[in-house]
């Protein structure tokens, strides 16, 4: 991608969205609990999140599901749902009002729960940006027609080919180990996987893995014999039954995926795909 306008084709249609920069939100008693019972402040875990990078390691920060760059919500709970639910992996993503008004990121994931969108921007463009500044987000994606019994979700079709040619994954994931997610609206919602640095020690952001054994066509749930794709787009989380989020993108019979997995040579979603240079 060029950081230009995203070309729409193949019956596809592109509307465009308002989505507003979050801020972080704490009750008055602000502290959680993790999965042996202590306690902690979440961090990072809404707005705008600087020096965390596509790339980096999920593990590698003191935070609770950190997202690189910005979360996009709406004040209107049905215009969030349609916000979240058409957002894409890929999407342009251009910043309409305040400081930084004129800068272009893309789209990289989304989050259950209320429902936020994830955006990626150069660190010099998240630096300007506040919460309540808007962001126009030219989605396009969803509802494209299954391929050779291969769903597609969630993704851009101009990304697509960059990411399957080959379909190289850093890691495959049984899926006794996804946590919050399942039963949930794969369009709105990511999986979170119970990893710790002990099981998937290089999993970073952006990259992808296959979730065996899991058809997220309509609903998340264990379908023997299926698998499904996903981008790693926020990090880890104290809480129990929680972890690094991924949002999948792709879902099918295993025998119609020739999945090559590469603990170490493994690229996938990063700031130069999506055409940035520091996100």
């Amino acid at each position: 991608m060029n950081g230009g306008r995203t070309p729409v084709g193949g019956g596809l249609v592109a509307t465009t969205l308002l989505g507003v920069v979050e801020t972080p939100r704490m009750a008055a008693y602000p502290y959680r609990v993790d999965r042996d019972g202590g306690s902690f402040l979440p961090v990072a875990d809404a707005g705008v999140v600087l020096g965390l990078r596509l790339g980096d390691s999920v593990f590698g920060f003191d935070a609770d599901h950190p997202a690189p760059g910005a979360t996009l919500g709406h004040p209107d709970p049905a215009a969030r749902h349609a916000l979240v639910a058409f957002a894409c992996l890929g999407n342009e993503a251009v910043v309409r009002t305040g400081a930084a008004a004129g800068a272009v990121g893309r789209v990289l994931g989304k989050r259950g729960g209320e429902g936020r969108v994830i955006t990626v921007f150069d660190q010099d463009a998240l630096a300007r940006l506040l919460p309540d500044d808007q962001i126009a987000v030219r989605a396009v994606g969803q509802g494209a027609p299954a391929a050779d019994g291969v769903t597609t979700l969630n993704i851009d079709p101009v990304l697509l080919p960059a990411l399957t040619a080959p379909l190289s994954v850093r890691a495959r994931v049984p899926s006794h180990l996804i946590g919050n997610g399942v039963g949930r609206p794969a369009h709105q919602w990511d999986i979170d996987l119970q990893l710790d640095p002990g099981t998937a020690p290089g999993l970073r952001l952006g990259d992808l893995v296959c979730v065996e054994d899991v058809d997220v066509r309509h609903n998340v749930g264990r379908r023997e014999g299926w698998v499904t794709v996903a981008v790693v787009v926020h990090g880890a989380s104290p809480l129990p039954g929680h972890g690094p989020g991924v949002m999948p993108v792709l879902c099918a019979p295993a025998d119609r995926f020739d999945v090559v997995v590469e603990p170490e040579d493994h690229v996938g979603v990063t700031a130069a795909l999506l055409g940035l240079a520091d996100a």
